[in-house]
């Protein structure tokens, strides 16, 4: 099983980008699959994740303003992200695992991780 994402890059403030996350291999039922951030000196965060169901998760800070999606058929995690702020600034990761998604984004559940995809927002 192999997670790639794609997608990072720069953009100015209040733009928007696109991330994917493609998954080959897969052979669970349910999963959950959930896309992390870490900027420099600051620890691996959970920004959003998704069951195999649709159920949707979204940290506080990037609530309204990104949209975690999953086509089950392509095997694609995407997360659109909008209104970008400086904040945003980080090294993103596509992650999952089998089972249903924790009510919170939590590293510690996640076992399949994929290389990250840089955002830089200025």
């Amino acid at each position: 099983v192999q997670l790639v994402e794609s997608g990072g890059g720069s953009v100015q403030a209040g733009g928007s980008l696109r991330l994917t996350c493609a998954a080959s291999g897969y052979t669970y039922s349910s999963y959950c699959m959930g896309w992390f951030r870490q900027a420099p000196g600051k620890e691996r965060e959970g920004v959003a994740a998704i069951d195999s169901d649709g159920s949707t998760s979204y940290a506080d800070s990037v609530k309204g303003r990104f949209t975690i999606s999953l086509d089950r058929a392509k095997n694609t995690l995407s997360l659109q992200m909008s209104s970008l702020e400086f904040e945003d600034t980080a090294m993103y990761y596509c992650a999952s695992h089998g089972g249903s998604c924790a009510p919170t984004i939590e590293e510690g559940d996640f076992g399949l991780w994929g290389q990250g995809t840089q955002v830089t927002v200025s």
